[in-house]
């Protein structure tokens, strides 16, 4: 088969590679239809490459047709229509139990210290190949699958494996309070989807701050109040003080993640790591500080006191300095972590339809074949020609 692999930083290639077989009862095998480049692949292509090796099959946002089942998938059968998270989880472990589906016992990657296994994630997350493929070996297929209806295009239900329920968590841990405001820093694919499920729940005001022309026009279409960085870089705390009553906003959600923009010496520790052999490199992201801190620095400043921040972006520094005395004198509450992904599935589904509220249907920006694979990491990566969401089909 034709398959996504990491061959170096900024560096992907289209491979042919053996085809995925069944190796547990618990597998099945499908046939990949529609599988997204995901944000956090660019954490792999820019900074993680210490965690990767050659050849490793990248992607965790895939569905497509089951192809093949293993004798304990439950009721999932040859033909099913499914979108798989990109977390394999078993559902029924202590952790499954409790919906901390991120936290799997079963799949937990212990040796490195991590939660549950991911697809196309690196040695941190179990090295599962990924669903940036023409087949995808599922475990845990009795309960790592959501099953769609036929009839509507990919675009409706693809994003179930991720983006939906990343955005979905993200905001239901800002918490809110009824009427009032939620702002949300970064538009990229999980900011943009969080404005918008934001704007379906009882929350009062919704800002967004970017500074991609692109993604602030597409934030506006929607009804989001934008802040362009470009324009409000060096008053921004002023601005979304006279926008929320003089206190700042109830909450603030971090859809940026370790590679914000700033922090320079950050971004130089993160370029002098990737040229270090894997193995020390490895360390040094493991023992140090390496991210760039900008948003997180910023969602502090600007939450009122007694509010909420919310991290969607993923961080991968274990010893990054926290502003711990701002954090406590201000009384914030600090929630993050993986999407519990199919803990959110059943309040996402009936806005998947015909009537689109999320506007799911029209939310890539690009639809491409496999083939276009590097090209189009290359501009996700550079922000350039408008890309913000990209669906490959295999």
């Amino acid at each position: 088969m034709r398959a996504v692999t990491w061959q170096g930083k900024r560096k992907v290639s289209v491979d042919t590679v053996p085809d995925p077989v069944l190796q547990e009862p618990t597998d099945a095998i499908i046939k990949v239809t529609s599988t997204n480049i995901c944000g956090s692949d660019l954490h792999l292509y820019e900074v993680l490459g210490p965690f990767m090796d050659p050849g490793d099959i990248l992607g965790h946002e895939p569905m497509g047709i089951v192809e093949e089942v293993g004798s304990e998938v439950g009721d999932l059968k040859v033909g099913d229509r499914v979108v798989i998270p990109f977390q394999i989880s078993c559902g029924h472990c202590w952790m499954c139990d409790r919906s901390l589906y991120t936290q799997c016992e079963t799949t937990q990657v212990r040796e490195q210290g991590s939660g549950a296994a991911l697809f196309g994630y690196s040695k941190l997350y179990g090295q599962v190949p990924g669903g940036q493929a023409e087949y995808l070996r599922v475990p845990q297929a009795q309960f790592s699958h959501i099953k769609v209806p036929e009839g509507p295009p990919d675009d409706r239900f693809v994003y179930l494996s991720d983006v939906l329920p990343t955005a979905w968590q993200g905001v239901a841990y800002a918490d809110v309070p009824a009427g009032g405001s939620l702002l949300v820093l970064g538009l990229g694919p999980i900011g943009d989807m969080a404005t918008r499920i934001a704007q379906q729940k009882d929350i009062g005001q919704v800002i967004g701050v970017d500074l991609v022309p692109e993604r602030i026009a597409r934030a506006r279409a929607h009804g989001v109040e934008v802040i362009d960085l470009n324009e409000h870089g060096d008053d921004l705390l002023a601005v979304v003080q006279e926008m929320t009553g003089g206190r700042g906003a109830d909450a603030v959600l971090d859809a940026v993640g370790m590679e914000a923009h700033g922090s320079p010496a950050a971004s130089l520790v993160q370029r002098m790591a990737g040229l270090l052999p894997d193995a020390v490199a490895r360390s040094v992201f493991e023992k140090a500080g390496v991210d760039r801190l900008a948003a997180l620095h910023t969602a502090i400043d600007l939450v009122r006191r007694g509010g909420t921040v919310s991290l969607s972006g993923v961080y991968g520094g274990m010893a990054d300095p926290m502003p711990m005395m701002s954090l406590f004198d201000k009384q914030i509450q600090l929630r993050m972590g993986q999407a519990n992904v199919k803990r959110w599935v059943p309040e996402i589904l009936p806005l998947l339809t015909d009537a689109d509220p999320l506007g799911v249907d029209s939310f890539a920006t690009h639809r491409v074949p496999l083939s276009e694979a590097p090209h189009m990491y290359e501009i996700f990566q550079k922000k350039t020609d408008g890309a913000i969401k990209i669906i490959l089909q295999p």
